[in-house]
């Protein structure tokens, strides 16, 4: 087994050293995000007065995004009713940008709250996350038999046109 392959394939580095503390120095991602903080690497798609919709760094699958209120806030019950709404009318257009996009056979949406529900970062976030019939599992990789990688910074040059009609 090539181990260039399963570093490059396989394990994604960046995400394991991001999950074990190294991030860039400041009080919250999504807020840096959303101030265009120089050392946070940016992949927005859209944004309006209340949300913004960037591309997960570090994607389950291609098209995996995230809708975040523009405003700093750590709990869902915190979200105002037009913030909700806002966030709600963001994920239904962009579940069909990627529906046209990359025809995926499903969708996992949800926020993940707390320390205890995975969640790495505290401002309240949605994930979006196509799912596949065809998604690759850790014997697939392995032998070679399929790899369904894409990057994310071509990725959000991909769909970033079609969020701009919104």
């Amino acid at each position: 087994m090539d181990i260039e392959f399963v570093k490059k394939y396989l394990f994604n580095t960046e995400k394991i050293e991001y999950v074990h503390g190294k991030k860039p120095d400041v009080n919250c991602i999504l807020c840096a995000l959303r101030d265009n903080v120089e050392e946070v690497r940016s992949l927005e798609l859209y944004r309006d007065e209340s949300a913004i919709i960037t591309i997960n760094l570090y994607p389950f699958n291609p098209g995996h995004i995230m809708i975040y209120p523009s405003r700093h806030i750590e709990d869902i019950t915190e979200l105002t009713d037009e913030e909700a709404a806002d966030i709600h009318r963001l994920t239904v257009k962009a579940i069909k940008i990627i529906r046209e996009e990359f025809n995926p056979s499903g969708f996992n949406i949800g926020y993940n709250i707390g320390n205890g529900s995975g969640a790495s970062i505290a401002h309240i976030h949605q994930h979006i996350v196509p799912r596949f019939n065809n998604e690759i599992g850790f014997i697939d990789v392995i032998g070679g038999a399929r790899v369904f990688v894409v990057d994310p910074v071509s990725l959000m040059e991909r769909l970033k046109s079609r969020f701009a009609s919104i």
